[in-house]
């Protein structure tokens, strides 16, 4: 029986290098045995071209390599990419904590963007709140791997994530996915799309996905580490002639998941609170006022966005497109950084963004030359308001609970213009040579004040009692730069492709919104910008009578003002106890990221593939100084591990009118540092990730059932943490931790 052409594309297209939803025919007979691996098409350089002619470390997963692996969201995928880490950030389930080659942004700071750009059908998604993309109505996940200013406009230092959703088809598609698993898991996502017309086509996507906790808060009742999201996209798309494409499309996502607190490692050294049996569990008792009334207070993440695309094929050559997009996001919830029940560092925290872009470009090819030259525009806001209640140092030293408050806005109005374009010499040499140049205005408004009370003014507490303000300021600053790209390939043979790349990446600086200027003056100043030179060469090649296909990158980047958010506590009124933390962002002056990368997809036999991949980073701190002391060799780079690696195994076989997939895989990372100065409490050991699968479709694609395996050696590993021993009165250090081992069977119905 031969397999059908969707899931012979998620086999052999590689999931560990690429496995993009667009494949040439196989080129062996259509009714023969297949002999070698689908050709693979990507869109990385903002045209359709074969995976392996592009200069580029690129790794992209299709939907049914997705469903095959029965992936939840985008942070699995760095199980299987390498040099990329994503996670979600302390204290949430919503919010995205994503590193590539050693650069990204461990604390998910308001007005802060990061230096991994995630794109949702290209639109750039400025904050991170809100951007932990669960997987549904996907066509492909796209990760691309160092500077991409020149291509995508906006601050790709470390490289770029595409998530791209599916567009529309011209007959009415209905379908039905149910899953079940560990922890009571009940997802449901129902869809369905269909045209009124040859030229107008609507659809929409709706998405239920709930799960109870993992632990338990020992103090509430309440679940741990649950999920409760609500999510959904729609869109409509004309095509009033063969040369025009106009789609409008919005999605929304509620995210009504419990406050998520770390783990303590250590008992409560003032209330005597014991260590939790398990990782998952907490003691926390944070309410939305800072008190402990018994209940979790409100915690609610709601995200959305519209956006308009055009695209218009003026020509044989020339394509012209516009994207315009305008989102939102909301965060509010109660940060319990001591995780226990009393009403001590308890901080409720409202993140509240919006951002307007405007992209146009202009997409050119001919024999020669092909590329793209691009205008965007940038208009955002980010605020953060928390109140960080201290209990017990307010009553010792006030008789009152004592409150600080810190209120903080930053705008941003950028814009910049970027090109990218390749020249082919003859049938082996080409070059491309890209550049974009920026302009990021940024403004700050900032309010730190300490009040005696259950809470400030701005969280409803009117009749508490203000003792000054600590920080009261207003600030501009302007950036501008121009950042170059040049790369060179030479085609070996038909089947082999070398290249050499230089590429700079830029990110503005800004404001922190947390600043104290009492304590640091030069907050006003904003910090600086950060630039990255990166210099990388690539091997693409396919062998073995096109049975395997490996791709390998070196690269060295010369890192200089790394841009890295933290908090620090500090002591307001030198009583010689730390009452207070504030927020702070170093631009660590020098850093040096250097790797070898590695992907390969074997197909051993019919039917039988090897997936394997694996990165080596040797990342260092060169310079930091502190007070004029250069204090490097104490510092390190944030959450990226020194080794990653990757080995799957899919097998293929007709059974009972379908085809059945078994997969099983392991993924291995290195070591890791979580913040710039190492804690053994909240670091994380090398560690292991077994996963399996098996997944049955018939012959049709009607139907499909699946049984996914997770974590299946049952890990605990550290995801993120605080780090606060001497504020407070209780040795404050919390840990994070990802998914134990679940298991989910799936139901897939379309017609």
């Amino acid at each position: 029986m031969r397999l059908s052409n969707a899931l012979r594309v998620a086999l052999f297209s590689c999931a560990c290098s690429t496995a993009v939803a667009v494949s040439l025919p196989s080129m062996a007979q259509e009714d023969a045995e297949v002999s070698s691996l689908e050709e693979i098409l990507v869109t990385a350089r903002r045209r359709t071209e074969s995976l392996q002619d592009v200069p580029i470390a690129v790794t992209a997963f299709s939907a049914d390599t997705l469903a095959l692996r029965g992936a939840a969201d985008i942070t699995e995928l760095a199980q299987i990419a390498p040099s990329v880490t994503l996670e979600p950030s302390r204290a949430t389930n919503s919010t995205l904590t994503a590193f590539i080659r050693g650069v990204g942004q461990q604390d998910p700071l308001a007005g802060f963007e990061q230096g991994v750009a995630l794109y949702l059908d290209d639109v750039y998604m400025a904050r991170p709140q809100g951007t932990l993309l669960d997987i549904y109505d996907v066509e492909r996940v796209e990760i691309l791997r160092g500077p991409q200013g020149t291509l995508y406009g906006r601050n790709a230092v470390g490289g770029a994530i595409k998530y791209v959703t599916k567009r529309l088809s011209d007959e009415p598609e209905f379908g039905l996915k149910l899953s079940y698993g560990s922890y009571n898991q009940i997802d449901a996502v129902v869809k369905g799309s269909v045209p009124i017309s040859d030229k107008v086509r609507v659809g929409a996507t709706v998405a239920s996905l709930n799960r109870d906790g993992f632990g338990e808060n020992l103090t509430t009742g309440e679940e741990h580490y649950n999920k409760q999201i609500l999510a959904a996209r729609a869109s409509i798309e004309f095509l009033p002639s063969d040369a025009l494409f106009v789609r409008i499309s919005a999605d929304y996502t509620d995210d009504d998941s419990n406050a998520v607190a770390g783990y303590r490692p250590y008992a409560g050294a003032f209330s005597g609170t014991p260590v939790t049996d398990s990782v998952y569990d907490t003691y926390a008792g944070a309410t939305e006022n800072g008190s402990t009334s018994g209940i979790n207070g409100n915690n609610e993440v709601t995200s959305k966005g519209i956006q308009g695309s055009i695209e218009w094929t003026a020509s044989d050559s020339v394509t012209l497109k516009s994207v315009t997009a305008y989102r939102e996001d909301y965060t509010e919830s109660v940060i319990d950084f001591d995780s226990l029940a009393i009403d001590d560092m308890d901080a409720p925290v409202i993140y509240d963004n919006q951002q307007f872009s405007q992209e146009f470009q202009l997409l050119y090819s001919s024999d020669k030359l092909s590329g793209v030259v691009g205008f965007y525009y940038l208009d955002a806001e980010a605020a953060n308001d928390f109140d960080v209640v201290l209990g017990q140092l307010g009553r010792i030293a006030y008789g009152s609970t004592l409150v600080a408050y810190t209120g903080g806005t930053v705008d941003t109005k950028a814009w910049s213009l970027f090109a990218d374009m390749t020249y082919q010499f003859n049938d082996e040499v080409s070059v491309s040579v890209g550049g974009r140049y920026t302009n990021d205005k940024r403004s700050a408004d900032i309010f730190r004040g300490n009040y005696l009370g259950q809470g400030s003014p701005f969280f409803g507490f009117t009749d508490s009692i203000f003792l000054g303000a600590t920080s009261d300021f207003e600030s501009e600053r302007t950036f501008k730069d121009f950042s170059p790209r040049v790369a060179v390939d030479y085609k070996v043979s038909e089947d082999a492709l070398v290249y050499a790349s230089f590429s700079r990446g830029f990110k503005a600086g800004s404001f922190d919104p947390r600043g104290a200027n009492i304590s640091s003056p030069e907050v006003e100043e904003g910090f600086a910008p950060e630039t990255l030179d990166s210099y990388e060469l690539g091997l693409k090649s396919t062998w073995w009578d096109g049975r395997a296909r490996t791709n390998i990158a070196v690269f060295y980047s010369d890192y200089k003002d790394m841009q890295i958010p933290g908090s620090l506590p500090i002591d307001t009124d030198n009583d010689g106890v730390n009452d207070g933390f504030v927020g702070t962002v170093t631009n660590a002056g020098k850093a040096t990221i250097k790797g070898i990368e590695f992907e390969g997809n074997f197909l051993l036999s019919e039917g039988l593939t090897l997936q394997t991949s694996f990165n080596v980073l040797d990342a260092e701190i060169k310079e930091w100084l502190l007070n004029g002391v250069n204090v490097a060799d104490d510092r390190a780079v944030q959450n990226t591990p020194e080794f990653m690696s990757y080995v799957g195994l899919t097998y293929m076989v007709p059974v009972a009118g379908g085809n059945l997939s078994l997969n099983g895989n392991w993924s291995h990372k290195g070591s890791i540092v979580q913040f710039e100065t190492p804690v053994a409490e909240i670091d994380q050991d090398a560690y292991s990730i077994f996963n399996a699968s098996i997944v049955w479709t018939a012959e049709d694609g009607r139907w499909s059932l699946g049984l996914h395996g997770k974590n299946l050696g049952d890990k605990e590993y550290k995801t993120a943490g605080y780090n606060f021993p001497t504020l407070g009165l209780e040795n404050n250090i919390t840990t994070f931790y990802g998914p134990p081992r679940t298991v989910t069977a799936t139901l897939g119905v379309k017609f």
